[in-house]
């Protein structure tokens, strides 16, 4: 429509119009997102890849990831070509392996304090509550030794309002920034206050020359390998601000849709629940211990295709590109659907069946190109590896605890925001016969 291309469409049902566009037109669809841009849907898994693999390092990030940068400062996710590549240098020691085998302790205390804060029969948003789970996770292994505990709770609420506002804020035009609404005000000023609260443990970790171990002291540590310098305040505060909007987000839907399966499906609950008595008999889960969970890795992973967080993924080309047979001009929006392209029937058997035995060889496997969990190419997501083993430390301590069931017969929806999430998944907790307690 005139003035407003889409948007009509994509406000009143946004995964439903993405996943249209698959069924009715080709590998390449023009769609319009804003008056006088073209934004070209990638919809072929290999054309896909070539975006993400083969073009990353020559394109920008496009529309999405410029407002996430404008709202919450330049960072390894925002960030593109050389700058993305340094960034990523920089960062990489905070997520390699041997550090993140030291945060699991924290995740796990974390999981387990947010269990028993739950009451037999006690009814729970779970979306709201794997959200304040997983911003607890984050913000200890972040700060675990940088913060006192009145700091850290102040932090934990506005790190909260910052990360429900993003969403809003990237979707809707730029004009409704500057409107003097509540909504405006209390995004401006907890974005403020997380600001002066990491710039400030930054100032005080310098002062006091202590490693706390935690990734605060690793982004302390964190060299410019072309000027040796170490990261600002400012950037050490970008690169946490947005790790907690993509993280957290993220993590907290995956975590929602997880147990919502679980439930669904308790033969996939008992073998889960059969795979850790036998790796983990009555001791809780270890670092060592992630690995060795095949099963639980396999259902995580259908989850990750069936109810993918990511729904528009964009990319923007700088010059003249070739994608295909298709050459396109400076300045085009691209996007891709992870969501969409994960329920595809044409690349997965039975596409809305949450079948994790989908993942075993001798089955029929879905195509490996068109599974993209965290993305591909130099842009990978950097926390893939601190995200698996958030969803395998939290599940396989939930479900050794509590049992959690449906509160009503009511499908839950899955909606469209920053990332694909339930619309509403309310939940009874159960004890479970034999609880493992750390």
């Amino acid at each position: 429509m005139p003035f407003l291309g889409h948007a009509i469409p994509l406000m009143r049902d946004n995964l439903g119009f993405i996943a249209s566009l698959r069924r009715s037109y080709g590998e390449l669809v023009e769609i319009t997102l804003q008056p006088g841009t073209r934004t070209i849907i990638v919809q072929d898994p290999e054309l896909i890849r070539a975006m993400l693999v083969d073009l990353g390092p020559s394109l920008d990030k496009g529309r999405f990831f410029e407002k996430m940068s404008q709202l919450l400062g330049d960072s390894v996710v925002t960030a593109a070509g050389k700058n993305h590549v340094r960034k990523r240098r920089q960062l990489q020691p905070a997520f390699a392996r041997g550090e993140i085998a030291r945060y699991v302790d924290i995740m796990r205390d974390e999981v387990t304090a947010t269990v028993d804060s739950w009451k037999p029969g006690q009814v729970i948003d779970v979306r709201e509550a794997m959200v304040g789970l997983s911003l607890d996770m984050l913000a200890r292994t972040v700060f675990s030794g940088s913060l006192d505990d009145t700091t850290f709770r102040r932090l934990r609420e506005d790190l909260s309002v910052v990360m429900n506002g993003v969403g809003a804020r990237i979707m809707l035009p730029d004009w409704t920034e500057k409107l003097p609404l509540p909504f405006n005000r209390r995004f401006d000023q907890a974005r403020s206050a997380v600001r002066a609260t990491i710039e400030r443990a930054v100032d005080d970790l310098k002062a006091s020359g202590h490693d706390t171990g935690d990734m605060l002291s690793l982004l302390l540590r964190a060299r410019d390998e072309e000027t040796g310098q170490p990261l600002t305040g400012h950037q050490i505060c970008s690169e946490i601000l947005t790790l907690a909007v993509a993280g957290t987000e993220t993590t907290a839907s995956v975590l929602s849709w997880l147990l919502y399966e679980l439930a669904r499906h308790s033969d996939v609950e008992a073998r889960v629940l059969a795979e850790l008595d036998e790796v983990l008999g009555e001791r809780p889960v270890t670092f060592e211990d992630v690995g060795h969970l095949p099963y639980l890795r396999r259902v995580i992973d259908e989850v990750l295709r069936l109810h993918h967080t990511g729904w528009l993924v964009t990319r923007r080309t700088i010059t003249e590109t070739q994608l295909g047979k298709w050459t396109l001009p400076a300045g085009t929006e691209l996007a891709y659907c992870q969501h969409a392209l994960h329920r595809d029937p044409r690349l997965f058997l039975n596409p809305l069946a949450f079948d994790p035995d989908r993942w075993v060889e001798s089955e029929q496997p879905a195509p490996s190109n068109a599974f993209l969990p965290f993305g591909a190419g130099k842009h990978q997501c950097i926390g893939d590896r601190f995200a698996l083993t958030e969803l395998i430390t939290a599940i396989a301590t939930i479900v050794r605890t509590v049992r959690l069931v449906p509160a009503d017969k009511k499908p839950v929806r899955p909606v469209a925001r920053a990332t694909v999430r339930p619309r509403t998944l309310r939940m009874a907790v159960r004890p479970r016969e034999e609880a493992i307690r750390p």
